[in-house]
């Protein structure tokens, strides 16, 4: 009863994904869950924290009702009923989980798993006891966690992490976000729009620091009129807990200065969950604090796979769950091609959203590439000022030779929605000229993509 065709430690987006494809691969397959079946992403995550941008942004909708000719009493946000809500969906798709583990006929085995020599887990189960498995294969899927500053110790009350930000009883009057990434500044905005002061802290010289220049410059000017403030090439030294408020001294670009606020939001990025899950038992290689895996996510360990966050590529739901597959397909030797990390869509989910694949304008010059770009603002997009959500752009990076379409970059309303095509474009090796000559519908947000290559080759109509 305890022999499976293979066992995933850990049942997010990449561990719930592997298992089911490998249930139709025709294996018999057990998951390993710690906590709650989805993993941090649906739980604590991606799901959740869309489900809190939305109230925000529905509250924003209220208290701009005026904007679009309607006349309503003043919005006042239930900030518990926001939260409850968030849980609520949350744990409806944790549910949608359930269902899917039974109806794949994937046996769920709560605890803590360990991978230990010759091909076995030994789980500490939640109800009590320990418990030995065999498999003929072993996926490691045990995901991330938030990452610690030295100078930022999180205490869980006033300095506190993602999953505390989700959960915290009621708005706090101001915050201090340290870390303006994709988690720091969905939180941003979500925090500023309910009524909290926020400042937001970065090391590098813009947010969004990994997106292209000209994006996390927009969406700065975007935020700091909303009225937050930003500290861009700033750093925390050191911080104390005084009288209920959290003292930051910071280093910024005109010198040091103390901060002082309610509470702390640490969103410097995540760390991967490798520690205690047998590694060093069964000499499975790390580099950089990564699982050491080939283009198929085999370790150095024979029937050893490992998938997300816990090896090297970009920590994200979606990644995790490509490379799940491709692991399990490998394992039932269907041949899978190698996943391309190169064409892995980038998404934020502030407002307005950010999205972006592909080499950033900086990056093409400083490869000394030869080419095009095409930019298409949305205040110049009927569809964008009739919703009137005109901020932002679309940006195509093009090589001038050949037409290949080496990087686009979104600021918009719903762009997140739009990079798809640009995705499946760069897969069909579709060039600049093809988006340009393929019909867009009119009017629509989506059609900013073809004027920005329209742009790029010196045809743009409506600039």
């Amino acid at each position: 009863m305890n022999n499976f065709d293979l066992i995933v430690i850990g049942s997010g987006p990449g561990g719930y994904i592997a298992a089911i494809r490998a249930s139709q691969l025709g294996m018999k397959v057990a998951v390993v869950e710690k906590e709650s079946l989805g993993g941090v992403c649906l739980n604590w995550g991606c799901i959740p924290t869309k489900a809190l941008l939305k109230s925000a942004q529905v509250f924003d909708y209220l208290n701009h009702a005026k904007d679009y000719g309607m006349e309503v009493a003043e919005a006042k946000a239930n900030f518990p009923e926001v939260i409850k809500r968030s849980r609520s969906v949350a744990e409806g798709m944790s549910k949608g989980v359930q269902f899917l583990m039974k109806k794949n006929n994937i046996e769920v085995i709560y605890g803590y798993g360990k991978v230990l020599p010759g091909k076995r887990v030994e789980v500490t189960l939640t109800e009590g006891g320990i418990k030995i498995y065999k498999a003929n294969n072993v996926l490691l899927a045990t995901g991330g966690r938030a990452k610690q500053l030295f100078s930022l110790p999180i205490d869980g009350k006033k300095i506190i992490d993602y999953r505390k930000a989700m959960v915290i009883p009621e708005l706090p009057k101001n915050m201090v976000i340290v870390g303006a990434g994709a988690i720091g500044v969905e939180f941003a905005y979500f925090y500023q729009t309910m009524g909290t002061q926020v400042t937001l802290i970065e090391f590098f010289d813009t947010i969004l620091p990994l997106e292209d220049k000209e994006v996390g410059k927009t969406l700065e000017k975007i935020y700091t009129k909303k009225g937050m403030t930003i500290l861009t090439s700033s750093k925390v030294l050191s911080t104390k807990i005084d009288n209920e408020k959290v003292q930051l001294l910071v280093n910024t670009k005109t010198g040091e200065q103390v901060i002082e606020t309610d509470i702390v939001l640490s969103a410097a990025g995540v760390v991967a969950n490798i520690e205690n899950i047998g590694l060093e038992l069964c000499g499975i290689q790390t580099e950089n604090d990564k699982v050491k895996v080939n283009a198929f996510y085999q370790t150095n360990v024979e029937g050893v796979y490992a998938i997300g966050d816990i090896v090297k590529g970009q920590a994200l739901a979606h990644v995790a769950s490509a490379e799940g597959i491709i692991a399990v397909e490998h394992m039932a030797n269907h041949h899978p091609q190698p996943l391309d990390y190169g064409n892995i869509p980038g998404c934020t989910y502030c407002s307005p959203e950010v999205a972006s694949v592909g080499i950033t304008e900086q990056k093409a010059k400083e490869k000394g590439l030869d080419v095009l770009v095409g930019k298409f603002p949305f205040s110049a997009s009927g569809k964008a000022k009739a919703a009137g959500k005109s901020d932002g752009f679309v940006k195509l990076i093009i090589d001038k030779k050949y037409g290949e379409v080496l990087g686009a970059h979104f600021i918009g309303e719903n762009v997140t929605e739009m990079i798809a095509e640009i995705i499946v474009a760069r897969k069909l090796e579709t060039t600049g000229m093809q988006i340009l000559k393929s019909v867009h519908p009119h009017p629509t947000m989506s059609e900013a993509i073809m004027e920005a290559a329209a742009a790029a080759y010196g045809e743009v109509i409506h600039l």
